[in-house]
């Protein structure tokens, strides 16, 4: 693992605003009504390489928005014309499974997207609803 601080990256493109990013409207939207006005470093660097389709491997310390950003690449992904599950984001903990589910929502309010944390140890019964039917 590199020494905290260091970024290497074979992407050399840095971009410091979310208008930039080709993000769609509703996206954009959810990013400003949740308070973002600038990307963070991660986000500069890895969401404009995933929406031009490369395959992107990153980490970060916490605090860096590393939520946020797969969070905003996935919504700009999904078809909402489909009735179907399109993203599913495992988690190694309810906190963290719960803490997507909600920065998911906030950012794809202005899309209509819907999201469900499924967490170990509940009634399969009552998770199954949330789910779309096959």
């Amino acid at each position: 693992m590199e020494p905290k601080g260091i970024i290497e990256s074979n992407w050399n493109e840095i971009v410091d605003s979310f208008d930039d990013m080709n993000l769609s409207e509703s996206v954009l939207c959810g990013i400003n009504a949740y308070g973002f006005e600038k990307p963070s470093a991660i986000q500069q660097r890895v969401i404009l390489p995933r929406i031009k389709s490369y395959d992107v491997i990153a980490q970060a310390q916490s605090g860096t928005r590393k939520t946020a950003t797969f969070a905003i690449l996935i919504l700009q992904q999904i078809k909402l014309d489909l009735k179907a599950t399109e993203a599913l984001v495992l988690a190694p903990g309810q906190d963290l499974a719960q803490q997507i589910q909600k920065v998911v929502m906030a950012l794809g309010d202005y899309m209509g997207a819907s999201c469900h944390a499924c967490i170990g140890g509940t009634n399969v019964c009552t998770e199954d609803h949330h789910l779309p039917s096959r």
